[in-house]
């Protein structure tokens, strides 16, 4: 069943494994957060909505608002860390909204979950522990079913990036594209 058309068409299973991934990035994590706000349950909701859409749950308003809260939930977070952990988790949720439109700044949504993890576990270890972020990145470059490599390669490789976490879903957009 085709989910959406644009410049190509993307199925709901294709996009469930898109959230599947995503969510599985943002979990590695979820702890970050919820050790510096561990009253503040809107990062685990945007997980935990990501989750039923996978697990077969139709796209809904519960994943669109979770992403917000948790990206909310980043503002008021009270680390670097955990700030990029909530960040992780509402672009999990907000992968099941990924757009079927050749743009770079489409590929964010399919690797940005990832990038933020990374960057929060990075910071968490040791203030900028750039050897925990490549770990990170190699293992979401693992975790890449042939599916989800066939879907980002429908899109164009992703945009030079400003600042961290861009760098980081750059180079694991590099690492998941045959050479």
């Amino acid at each position: 069943m085709t989910a959406s058309q644009g410049d190509f068409a993307l199925t709901l299973d294709e996009l469930r494994v898109v959230a599947r991934y995503t969510a599985e990035c943002a979990l590695e994590a979820l702890p970050v957060f919820e050790a510096a706000r561990p009253g503040d349950s809107r990062a685990r909701a945007a997980t935990d909505a990501a989750w039923e859409f996978v697990h077969g749950a139709p796209r809904s308003n519960l994943q669109r608002a979770t992403a917000l809260d948790a990206h909310r939930a980043a503002k008021d977070a009270t680390t670097p860390a955990a700030h990029a952990a909530a960040r992780a988790a509402g672009d999990a949720a907000a992968s099941a909204y990924l757009h079927p439109l050749a743009k770079p700044s489409q590929v964010g949504h399919i690797l940005r979950a990832a990038g933020f993890a990374a960057r929060a576990l990075e910071l968490a270890a040791d203030d900028d522990d750039q050897d925990v972020a490549a770990q990170v990145i190699e293992r979401a470059r693992r975790r890449a079913s042939p599916t989800l490599v066939e879907v980002l390669r429908r899109y164009p490789p992703a945009p030079e990036g400003k600042n961290r976490v861009d760098q980081l879903w750059k180079t694991l957009d590099a690492a998941l594209r045959p050479k």
